[in-house]
């Protein structure tokens, strides 16, 4: 069992049906180079096989407090410091009660206990137990002592019941251990404030570029060609993104809306304006073009009011073509964003023409949404991401939770990638 700590998880799996996460969460974790030893409890067991376990980490899957062999070796000694991070998923009631009160009478809370290392909890269980006053104590004496606690989130039980209580998707979780281990945590026992900071903050040392709202190109110094783009799911990813750490800049066209907070907000009129000001904040780790630009612009526009004329025609509106900004910011070259995602606001064929924009403009993820509605301006969005991996549909939803689920699935393909040694922009995207 002396193996290097370094890049290393001790994998608990409670009892749960939520179980079944774990096993994506371990291939995760080692296509980024990150070893996992699992212990299995005997709830958890129910729901994974020792087999599953073993055949993906690679590794004996401990199961048994009193296994002779093994604590001949004073195993659950070794087993709790062999890694640079203890991680409980799925999290049980029981698990997380064994840990807040000191009882140790399996394998998985004496290995809890002896440990002295960082513990990420991820926590899974019914709304109504979630909400239960004793665990709400429990949770908040883990924290109390240095523990991360990971979700849970909100979303259909296999009980039937809606709330929080559901187990945080494995991508998130994996985010949460690919900045742990960034952040040179893994060798000592964080305080408390870092480890909640460290638990909430994956994109931590990223710098994201975001467009929201609409343009407004001049016909004359009182008119002018614009959409219906209310800036709303474009605020809101904004904020998302800074509330998992990332330093983000908002070029945003005209809106209503406020700045959101912790974010660098630029305000723009023109389509022009809005390319300047993206092309002048690169280099950036990701890029979400989310603004509903417009596609064309009046030829010319007329320094004075264009006078309506008794008994005389409208006058011609020539239009030319606005320059297209997910296509710049997707076309390669040094600056080009790790990440460029795109919006497609479609009225009808969504996905056929979502995936015909992303093969068009270059850019390698597309969230498509049907505006028919009333989407633009609306509180809710319905969307499709349509990725190299696969297409999602997440269904009507806030904005501000699909903002969330974006950023969330950001900061695991950021973390993932990086695990995979493709070298990050860390480095090369701060500014002075």
């Amino acid at each position: 069992m002396g193996l290097a700590p370094e890049r290393r998880v001790l994998l608990i799996i409670g009892g749960g049906i939520a179980a079944y996460k774990s096993l994506l969460l371990i291939r995760l974790c080692a296509r980024a180079g990150i070893a996992t030893r699992a212990v299995l409890t005997k709830a958890g067991a129910e729901f994974v096989t020792p087999l599953s376990v073993a055949a993906l980490t690679g590794d004996k899957v401990y199961t048994d407090l009193f296994s002779l062999t093994d604590e001949a070796e004073m195993g659950h000694i070794q087993l709790s410091r062999a890694a640079g991070l203890v991680v409980v998923a799925p999290a049980t009631a029981d698990l997380m009660a064994k840990a807040a009160n000191g009882h140790a009478n399996d394998l998985a809370s004496t290995v809890l206990l002896a440990t002295d290392k960082p513990v990420m909890w991820a926590p899974a269980m019914n709304v109504r137990m979630w909400m239960h006053k004793a665990v709400q104590r429990n949770v908040e004496t883990l924290l109390e002592d240095g523990a991360m606690m990971i979700g849970p989130e909100d979303g259909d039980m296999a009980c039937g019941e809606f709330g929080p209580g559901r187990m945080a998707e494995p991508e998130t979780i994996f985010a949460a251990i690919e900045a742990f281990f960034k952040a040179g945590e893994g060798h000592r026992l964080p305080a408390p404030e870092a480890t909640r900071c460290l638990s909430d903050r994956p994109l931590a040392g990223r710098r994201m570029l975001v467009t929201a709202g609409p343009t407004l190109e001049a016909i004359d110094p009182v008119r002018f060609l614009s959409n219906r783009s209310s800036g709303k799911q474009g605020y809101a990813i904004a904020a998302a993104l800074a509330e998992l750490g990332a330093e983000v800049v908002l070029v945003s066209g005209p809106t209503a809306l406020p700045d959101p907070k912790d974010v660098r907000t630029l305000r723009v009129e023109s389509a022009r304006d809005m390319l300047a000001a993206c092309e002048q904040s690169l280099p950036v780790d990701a890029a979400f073009c989310v603004a509903a630009v417009a596609d064309w612009r009046p030829a010319r526009a007329t320094g004075r009011k264009i006078k309506k004329e008794k008994d005389s025609p409208p006058p011609a509106l020539a239009l030319v073509e606005n320059p297209d900004i997910l296509a710049s910011l997707s076309r390669p070259g040094k600056n080009r964003p790790r990440l460029v995602v795109g919006f497609a606001a479609e009225t009808n064929d969504i996905e056929a023409h979502a995936r015909a924009k992303i093969a068009r403009k270059g850019c390698d993820w597309i969230l498509a949404n049907d505006v028919s509605g009333d989407v633009m301006g609306g509180e809710d969005n319905e969307i499709l991401l349509i990725r190299s991996e696969g297409t999602e549909h997440w269904p009507r939803m806030p904005k501000a939770e699909a903002a969330a689920r974006l950023a969330a699935a950001v900061a695991a393909h950021l973390g993932e990638e990086s695990g995979r040694g493709i070298e990050g922009n860390r480095g090369r995207t701060s500014r002075a």
